[in-house]
């Protein structure tokens, strides 16, 4: 029997329609178009440390070529669970709790599977990375958005315990914070816990700037406060810290009872991690020296001085972040009705590209707000500087 058009089976998904290209990834595309400079995604083009390179080329040259165990090699889930319990005190078992994903998001996306249901509902703190809220809707999990307090994003704990329903399984926390550059306090993250604790809730923590903190500040890691270890599903990854963003190389650490159903799923969308890069990122672990972090903090810190004069020079006041490699700035000079509207302006005018801040933000947010990103090599940041001077 035919069938018309309007009855075909031929079509999107319910889920497809509400789905949409970032506006990370739109700037992107246009950045490129004109050949102008990307401050809009976190590519962040500097420099690979020689020890990861190396490592990893000498891996291919081996052979080491095929696929690994879907949770990643030994040699560096070994490195991981050392890293954990150098910087945190965290002791994990390298073959029972740690898993090498594709990528922190996809470290997200395992645990989202293994952990969560259709339904269930996630807190997630405004202004949010997208691909957080975008990756729980794709699961069928209600990303429920609870504000941070403005100008300086604190935690309205208040705000907080009102989110929480019968349906809430997990809270989600991004620290260093993208996009806002917020580094959650100790006694922020003592509130989130107790409330974790209160409801029985997961814990899910996007760690992958971790070294990204500035003027003093200290990362805190949440699974370090009491009775949160066997709660919380650690993210983390090596796409900043190595500056490997195109190797996909990102990890995850949680108690033994959640981590074989995580590496199932990750097994079965990813099957693993590029094998020899694993071996470049193992290498960065054992034989980078703590004095590694401690500039790349300082040289970060450095672009962030002349990404904030910059923008305050062009009439465009920024928020100092405190870590991560964002600024949010102020559009409200810039002509448009729109964020994107004056994102592409300011693209059109100086050829820098920035993002909307409504892309962190619900509907109706946002829209006087541009996020710009420093992780640039010093030569390109300095020329978007100088571009944006000339506004």
């Amino acid at each position: 029997m035919n069938t018309t058009a309007s009855q075909s089976r031929l079509a999107l998904s319910a889920l497809a329609p509400e789905t949409f290209q970032s506006e990370i990834r739109a700037m992107t595309t246009e950045c490129d178009r004109m050949g102008g400079i990307n401050l809009a995604q976190g590519v962040c083009d500097t420099p690979v440390p020689t020890v990861v390179e190396a490592a990893a080329a000498q891996a291919m040259r081996d052979g080491q070529n095929i696929y690994t165990r879907c949770d990643g090699i030994a040699r560096l889930r070994e490195a991981i669970a050392a890293k954990q319990q150098r910087d945190y005190g965290l002791s994990y078992d390298f073959d029972r709790e740690v898993l090498v994903a594709s990528g922190a998001t996809a470290g997200l996306h395992a645990a989202a599977m293994a952990l969560l249901n259709p339904g269930d509902e996630v807190l997630v703190f405004e202004p949010f990375y997208g691909y957080h809220v975008n990756a729980l809707k794709s699961l069928r999990v209600n990303p429920v958005l609870v504000a941070l307090a403005e100008p300086d994003f604190q935690l309205d704990v208040d705000a907080v315990r009102a989110a929480v329903t019968p349906q809430t399984r997990a809270v989600l926390v991004n620290t260093p914070a993208n996009p806002s550059g917020k580094i959650f306090s100790q006694s922020e993250l003592e509130e989130v816990a107790e409330l974790c604790r209160q409801h029985d809730l997961f814990l899910i923590t996007d760690e992958i700037y971790e070294y990204f903190v500035y003027d003093g500040a200290r990362h805190i890691c949440p699974a370090t406060l009491p009775g949160m270890r066997e709660r919380t599903i650690v993210i983390s990854g090596f796409s900043k810290t190595f500056s490997i963003t195109g190797w996909r190389i990102g990890y995850a650490t949680a108690d033994a009872r959640w981590m074989p159903a995580m590496a199932h799923f990750h097994d079965l969308t990813y099957v693993c991690a590029p094998a020899p890069l694993q071996v470049g990122a193992a290498a960065g672990l054992e034989q980078l020296p703590p004095s590694f972090y401690t500039q790349l903090a300082a040289d970060y810190q450095a672009k962030r001085g002349k990404m904030a004069a910059a923008l305050e020079d062009a009439g465009m006041k920024p928020t100092v972040p405190a870590g991560a490699y964002y600024i949010m700035a102020s559009a409200e000079r810039l002509p448009g009705k729109t964020a994107a509207e004056k994102a592409r302006h300011l693209l059109r005018l100086t050829g820098v590209a920035a993002v909307a801040g409504s892309a962190f933000f619900r509907p109706g947010r946002g829209e006087n707000l541009l996020r710009f990103c420093f992780a640039k090599q010093d030569a390109e940041l300095d020329d978007a500087c100088a571009r944006l001077r000339k506004l």
